[in-house]
Parts: structure tokens; sequence; C-alpha cells
């Protein structure tokens, strides 16, 4: 079969290959030592330079707390965790917006953070704002703005702190699939632009996406990780040929996304078992 349409296995972490994330042997439990809940196991997993890669599995496979790890929000129990350069921007499911600030002032706040000075913050927003397709949206509520352009912000705000590794735990799993659809090809377009719109021109964005969903995963990443089932171990890799840009109906991302589907039930199944 074609290798566009069932991807490439691949294998372990690329050794002495420059990364924007390298996970060595990480694992993570919750509780008392000895007597804790093992969450993830024995992970290890290298993120290139402007490498876009999903995490894939069942939920409480342990995806999120992988994400957290990165960014630093928890410690592992075994094993490290490398990000040379800025911390990470993380992206929640929820918009995690501030509902007394404007849209322009929630991506502010980020760009204050980061130290930009207040006579440039406004300009900074502006321009984020219209990256993600929200121009003249500067002055708008929270509540004003659809779960889409909510999103949007977010990512906006996200991309404000000009990290060269972005997280995203299921941003998009809480839309209507036609937004949902929209707000991939805006991604895949950001993403694309990355080394300009982020200001991070010596260093491509790489983004590690979480989801559930196959065809999602199958639609942005250039090479998909499937988790078992808790604990969260990497099971198997595939790397995706199919060129960009790509529809969530096409034949290509259907036929992969079966074969991976099948590869996700019957780690759901094997855990079932025990």
């Amino acid at each position: 079969m074609d290798p566009a349409l069932t991807g490439t296995p691949l294998s372990g972490a690329t050794g002495t290959a420059q990364y924007s994330v390298r996970l060595d042997h990480v694992s993570k439990s919750f509780g008392r030592p000895g007597g804790g809940q093992a969450v993830l196991d024995d992970v290890s997993l290298t993120v290139a330079p402007g490498e876009f890669v999903c995490v894939l599995g069942a939920s409480g496979c342990g995806k999120s707390t992988l994400l957290n790890l990165v960014a630093g929000l928890e410690q592992p129990t075994r094993g490290s965790i490398e990000v040379p350069g800025h911390r990470p921007a993380l992206m929640f499911q929820e918009h995690a917006l501030f509902p007394w600030l404007t849209a322009g002032r929630n991506i502010e706040l980020a760009l204050r953070l980061r130290g930009v000075r207040s006579a440039e913050r406004r300009q900074g927003a502006e321009r984020l704002l219209e990256l993600v397709r929200l121009k003249g949206s500067y002055g708008r509520r929270v509540h004003e703005l659809s779960g889409g352009m909510r999103q949007r912000v977010a990512l906006a705000r996200a991309l404000a702190q000009e990290s060269s590794v972005l997280l995203m735990d299921e941003p998009f799993a809480a839309l209507d699939a036609i937004t949902r659809d929209v707000l991939h090809e805006e991604l895949s377009r950001i993403w694309a632009e990355s080394p300009r719109s982020a200001g991070a021109a010596d260093r491509p964005l790489s983004v590690m996406f979480v989801t559930h969903n196959v065809r999602e995963a199958v639609r942005l990443a250039q090479r998909v990780v499937l988790l078992s089932s808790r604990p969260g171990r990497v099971v198997r890799e595939w790397r995706i040929d199919l060129p960009q840009p790509r529809r969530i109906e096409s034949a290509g991302v259907s036929a992969l996304s079966i074969e991976i589907t099948d590869q996700l039930r019957g780690e759901i199944r094997r855990h079932g078992q025990h």
C-alpha cells in the first residue's frame, strides 16, 4: 500500500539530532512513593524544531499529564525532560480568557509578562489578532465572542509568548464540527508561517498537540504518537506523508485514520482485559 496512505512506523527518539523537546525515559505517578498510581511509564519522545506532533490516546492515558510535564507544571517521577530556549506556551481545552478584559487586553497581558513595553503592546496585540483572523476585535469582550473566536484569542495569547514550543491540550474538543474544521485550517496556516508570525525566525515553531480524535491528529500532524491506556507508554508512531493543506474527509486522511483507530481500539481492548 502507498506509504502516504498508511503512514511510516517510526522507532525511538532521534538520538543526537537537534530538538525542541526531548523526554528521556519519563515516568509519572501520583500519590505516595511506592503506592501511587502510575500515569506515564518510560516515555521517550523527541520533537524536532518546526515539527508538528500529535499525541493520541484514549481518555485517561496520561496525554494531558505529558503536556503538563513538558510545560513544567509537573515534575516527572523518573526520567528527564529538556526544552531548550524559552518556556513552552500552553493552550488549554478551555480558552481560559479573563472575562473582565477585552480580547486585545487578554493578549496584552501575555506581552506584558514577556516584558514588552506599554507603548508597543497594543500594536503587538493588534498584529496577533490579525494573524488569527480577528482583525478589529481588540475591544470586544469575551462574552461577545463565539466559542471559535475565543479559542482564536487564546491561540493569539499563546503566540504572544514567542516561545518556540506550543503545547495544545485538546483545544478544539468543545467546538462544533464546522468551527473545528476552520480552526484546523487556521492552525496549519499559522504553524506554516511561524518563523515570521511568532517572531521566532531563528527557531521555527514546534507544536505538541494532544487529542483523542484520530482524524484531527492525521489532518494536522507531521507525526502521530500513540500512547497505550494507563499507564501511558509510546506504542507506535506514524510519519504522515500526506501533503498539506489536508481536508479531514480526504481519502488519504480517512485511510490512515482507519489504521490508527484499529491500533487505538486494540490498546483499549488490551487494557480492558487486565
